[in-house]
């Protein structure tokens, strides 16, 4: 797609959510791009030209829409040599080891020093541009403090491919989490919705009247401390859905916040080492991401292990009585 495209697309059946509609209507395009493209103003009604601007509208049967589609941009930030922990590479794809620290992309307060910066500098032009001017090559990504295993696309059919399998959920990303206290049950699920925070609109949360149907499963894998008083856990998360900050609130929601987590952590009292309390960011890592190469259509499965700063914490705590 290396040129402005237009689709007109009329509707067969009505009720649908506008942007799961145009999605199946144009199977190239995944419904959060569908969305975004609606966001950015540039899906109007066919019959008097009127933008519409809200993806949950629901269509009519018969209703006609345009969608004009935007060339990708072309990357600006400059590249910088930053040393990458680079886990598999072909023509289509990159999957890395991010450190904790690392910022994805240029954003306001981070405009350098990005992983997008260094990935510049190693692949030179082949990134995907669909990701845009600030994001080329950008699927998914993990927030700065949070370490662990991300892939990245290398050109624009193989971003297209990823990008359907993370709207589907069509993969599979395990993270492991240095937890206060130890969760009820050794193993279960979250169900529940997250939304933006009724007040602090920074932050996420999960809402029972309103927001994105989130699930997570979870299950603990170590205990630290007295048994029936645990100072922290050693916990793994599989997520089903992708919401924004999803293992952090979920994990809060059940009584566990993650170690470090300055936004849903919470101060304690703690009798466990002054390194648990002094841990200088959420204690999240991304572990294990498998997905479906794109053009081989093989299995691939990339597995990160724990960080030094938390493996060294998960060794301290285990003198933990």
């Amino acid at each position: 797609m290396n040129e402005a495209q237009r689709h007109i697309v009329t509707i067969d059946s009505g009720g649908e959510r506008l942007d799961r509609a145009l999605a199946a209507a144009v199977p190239s395009l995944t419904r959060s791009r569908v969305k975004a493209l609606i966001e950015s103003r540039r899906v109007s009604l066919a019959d008097g030209g009127t933008v519409v601007e809200e993806p949950s509208r629901k269509v009519k049967t018969g209703e006609r829409f345009i969608i004009d589609i935007p060339p990708p941009e072309p990357a600006e930030p400059e590249p910088q040599a930053i040393a990458l922990d680079i886990l598999h590479e072909d023509d289509d794809l990159l999957v890395l080891n991010k450190p904790a620290g690392l910022v994805v992309h240029p954003a306001p307060g981070n405009p350098d020093n990005t992983l997008v910066n260094a990935l510049l500098a190693h692949c030179g032009d082949s990134l995907s541009g669909i990701g845009g001017v600030r994001r080329p090559g950008i699927v998914h990504r993990l927030d700065k403090d949070t370490s662990g295993v991300m892939v990245v696309a290398k050109n624009d059919v193989t971003h297209h491919a990823l990008s359907k399998l993370f709207a589907a959920h069509d993969l599979t990303r395990i993270y492991q989490a240095l937890v206060w206290g130890a969760p009820k049950e050794k193993r279960g699920t979250i169900d529940a919705a997250i939304a933006r925070h009724p007040v602090d609109r920074k932050r996420m949360a999960v809402r029972t009247t309103s927001g994105k149907r989130a699930v997570t499963d979870y299950w603990l894998e170590k205990r630290f401390g007295p048994p029936l008083q645990p100072v922290a856990s050693l916990m793994g998360a599989k997520l089903h859905t992708g919401r924004t900050h999803q293992v952090r609130v979920h994990l809060a929601h059940i009584g566990c916040p993650v170690v470090g987590d300055p936004v849903y952590g919470r101060r304690r009292n703690s009798t466990g080492p002054g390194s648990l309390t002094s841990f200088g960011r959420q204690a999240l890592h991304a572990a294990i991401l498998e997905f479906r190469h794109p053009r081989t259509g093989r299995e691939m499965t990339f597995a990160s292990e724990l960080p030094q700063d938390m493996a060294r914490l998960v060794a301290e705590l285990n003198g933990v009585k």
